[in-house]
C-alpha cells in the first residue's frame, strides 16, 4: 500500500490497521446491508479507516461503542454527542479524539446486546478468514463480549477494507480464538463472505498471559467472574509446581528483612511480578487476622511481609500467574470494616524510594 501511494494518514502504515485511500466511501457501502439498517447497538473499531462507519452510525442514531485502546481502562465506551449535536459535531465525536471527549465507559455489568461488530484488518480473504496487526486486540474484544453476553453466534461481523487487501488465506493459519468476518467492504465492494467457520466461544484463558493481565483491569474481572463459574481459568505461563512444594505460610515482620524477588532484576512498569500488596488495612488488625481472610479467600501466599504501622502487607507467591490469580480473587477483599486496596506490587530502582533498596518491592501506585 506504501509502495503504489494507495495509503492515507497516518503514514506510514506499517505496525497499525492501515487507513487507505477511498476508506469513506468503502464505509458509506454499509448503508447497503440489511444488517446494519436493523441494528440498535454497534461496535466499532478506534481505527483510522473506520471514522466514516462510526460516522454513519451516530447520524442514524444508533448507539455506538468503541473499544477503549489496548483495553487499558475497560473494554468499551459508549459515545455520546452533545445534545443538538451538528453534522460538524457528529464527525468530531467519530474522530479518535472525539471518542476521548464524547464518551462514557459501559461497565461489566451492563445490558449491552450488540447487534454489529465493525473491525480493521491488515488482510482478509473472500471466505471470511482476517489477519489483524497481530496483537489479537479484535479477537479478544470479541471473546470478552461473548463472556459478558454482548454478542453470540449469530452476530454479523464485517471488516472495512482497501480492495488489495483482499488475498487469499490459508485456513491452516486460523486458530480457535481467531475471528472471521461475515462481511467485507471495499471501495469497489460488497462481498459476502458465508464463513460458516464457528466464531470464538468466550476466552481462552490458556492463550492469556500474566503480562496481558497486568495491562488491563477488565481481563482480570472477567477472569475472576470465570474462576468462579468453575471454568478453567488456568494462564498460558501460569507454571505447574511438583506436589507438595508449596512453601509453609510465614512471615516477615520488617520490611528490611525483605529479600530480593526473583524477578527483581526486571524493569518497566508493565513487568509482571509475583508479590501483591494489600494497603489500607484497619489500624488495629493483626497479621493473624490478615492470614485467616487471605486462607479465607483462597489467595494465602508462600510468605507474607507484615507493615502494620503503614497499615499494609506484601504478599509472595510462587510466580506472577499465581499472584494475578490471588488480585482475582480479592476482588472486593475487607478486612474489618476496610476496603483493602491491593495491586500488584513494583520493584524499586536504585534510584527510588529514600531509604529503600534496589529491587525492593513497593506498592504499585
Amino acid at each position: 500500500m506504501e509502495a503504489r501511494n494507495l495509503a492515507d494518514f497516518p503514514r506510514p502504515v506499517h505496525h497499525r490497521i492501515p487507513n487507505f485511500k477511498g476508506s469513506y466511501l468503502a464505509c458509506q457501502n454499509i448503508k447497503d446491508l440489511a444488517v446494519f439498517a436493523r441494528t440498535q447497538e454497534v461496535k466499532v473499531d478506534p481505527d483510522k479507516p473506520l471514522e466514516g462507519v462510526r460516522l454513519l452510525a451516530l447520524q442514524s442514531k444508533k448507539t455506538l461503542l468503541v473499544p477503549t485502546p489496548r483495553l487499558r481502562t475497560g473494554l468499551f465506551n459508549k459515545i455520546t454527542p452533545p445534545p443538538g449535536a451538528t453534522k460538524d459535531v457528529l464527525r468530531k465525536c467519530a474522530t479518535s479524539q472525539g471518542v476521548k471527549n464524547y464518551s462514557t465507559p459501559v461497565g461489566l455489568d451492563s445490558r449491552v446486546l450488540v447487534d454489529l461488530v465493525v473491525v480493521g484488518s491488515v488482510a482478509v480473504s473472500e471466505k471470511g478468514w482476517r489477519i489483524g496487526k497481530g496483537e489479537g486486540y479484535a479477537d479478544l474484544e470479541y471473546a470478552m463480549m461473548v463472556s459478558m453476553g454482548a454478542v453470540s453466534q449469530g452476530t454479523p461481523v464485517v471488516t472495512i477494507v482497501h480492495d488489495c487487501q483482499v488475498v487469499d488465506i490459508p485456513e491452516t493459519l486460523l486458530e480457535d480464538h481467531d475471528l472471521t468476518v461475515d462481511y467485507i467492504l471495499t471501495p469497489t465492494r460488497v462481498i459476502t463472505t458465508g464463513c460458516e467457520r464457528p466464531k470464538p466461544t468466550g476466552i481462552v484463558w490458556s492463550k492469556i498471559s500474566c503480562e496481558m493481565m497486568g495491562k488491563m483491569p477488565v481481563l482480570r474481572s472477567l477472569h475472576c467472574r470465570e474462576e468462579q463459574a468453575g471454568k478453567d481459568v488456568t494462564l498460558r505461563d501460569k507454571r505447574q509446581s511438583p506436589p507438595g512444594a508449596r512453601a509453609a505460610l510465614s512471615t516477615v515482620r520488617s520490611p528490611r528483612e525483605l529479600p530480593l524477588l526473583e524477578s527483581g532484576s526486571l524493569q518497566g512498569d508493565d513487568v509482571p511480578s509475583s508479590t501483591v500488596y494489600v494497603g489500607n488495612l484497619p489500624r488495629d488488625a493483626r497479621v493473624s487476622e490478615l492470614k485467616r481472610a487471605l486462607s479465607a479467600r483462597g489467595a494465602a501466599p508462600s510468605r507474607l511481609t507484615w507493615q502494620g504501622p503503614q497499615r499494609g502487607a506484601f504478599l509472595h507467591y510462587r510466580d506472577p500467574a499465581e499472584a494475578w490469580q490471588a488480585i482475582s480473587r480479592l476482588q472486593g477483599f475487607c478486612l474489618g470494616a476496610n476496603t483493602a486496596r491491593v495491586a500488584l506490587a513494583r520493584h524499586q530502582g536504585a534510584s527510588g524510594l529514600a531509604g529503600g533498596r534496589a529491587g525492593e518491592p513497593h506498592p504499585d501506585p
